[in-house]
């Protein structure tokens, strides 16, 4: 890696527990989300201001109404810039978001209402919303034009090892105009490929599970209807997997 270049680690949270992991590990900021079955959406005013408070990290926050596809109705769209108006009320550092329209090119008008709403106040990280897009070099191109910092891609694959040749591809179109992030999938293991691809940031989300406190397990009944999810198996951030992840990227 070239010495003026800088790779940033960013970890995806989605608990209090996995924001202190990062800040522990050296990770450079976060991309705080609710609900990581659905791949994450709006988190609490309660967790945000927590990860501010007790972190030295970037705290940058998604902004999504609900899990699905990245086509918002008009309900959808005010709530998220509702969240956006609280979040950057509390402070945070970025704001992560993306809207796509039915024929699957970028929300133009609902993104330009975003951007004129953040100003300069906080970075703008488009989500992987570009990976289902009809033209994802002409969602870039947008994007770049709106003043987002960073986009966040896989490749338009479901991992972003499959998709290295796409994320190449647009690091050498953004010729540096935008950061590319590649995420999904990303470990100790693979993260130098991702490196030698390009790309500005990698993100992942370390993931590893607990056993439930619960002693009482009553059997037949599922909280979330899903009877393949175990409601007794707790997710978190692996501090030992972001900190080896820092550690090859810091020194390569």
């Amino acid at each position: 890696m070239s010495e003026s270049r800088t790779i940033s680690v960013e970890v995806c949270s989605y608990s209090l527990f996995s924001c202190l992991a990062a800040d522990q590990a050296g990770a450079d900021r976060v991309e705080l989300c609710a609900s990581s079955w659905e791949g994450g959406t709006s988190p609490s005013a309660g967790l945000v201001l927590e990860a501010l408070t007790q972190t030295s990290l970037g705290i940058h926050v998604m902004v999504r109404a609900r899990g699905g596809d990245f086509c918002y109705d008009s309900y959808e769209k005010k709530t998220m810039l509702a969240d956006i108006d609280q979040y950057l009320t509390l402070g945070v550092h970025g704001l992560v978001i993306g809207a796509l329209n039915p024929h699957g090119d970028i929300d133009l008008n609902f993104l330009k209402e975003v951007k004129y709403i953040v100003g300069e106040s906080a970075e703008l990280t488009c989500h992987r919303a570009i990976d289902v897009s009809r033209e994802p070099l002409e969602v870039m191109e947008a994007l770049i034009d709106l003043g987002f910092n960073r986009i966040l891609t896989s490749g338009q694959k479901n991992k972003a090892m499959d998709g290295i040749e796409a994320i190449a591809t647009l690091v050498e179109a953004a010729q540096g105009r935008i950061q590319i992030m590649a995420g999904s999938g990303v470990n100790p293991q693979n993260c130098l490929q991702l490196v030698d691809a390009g790309v500005d940031a990698v993100h992942l989300s370390a993931r590893t599970t607990r056993e439930s406190d619960m002693k009482y397990r009553r059997p037949g009944i599922s909280m979330g209807g899903v009877a393949e999810i175990s409601e007794f198996e707790v997710a978190y951030a692996s501090q030992e997997i972001i900190r080896e992840t820092v550690f090859k990227i810091k020194n390569c």
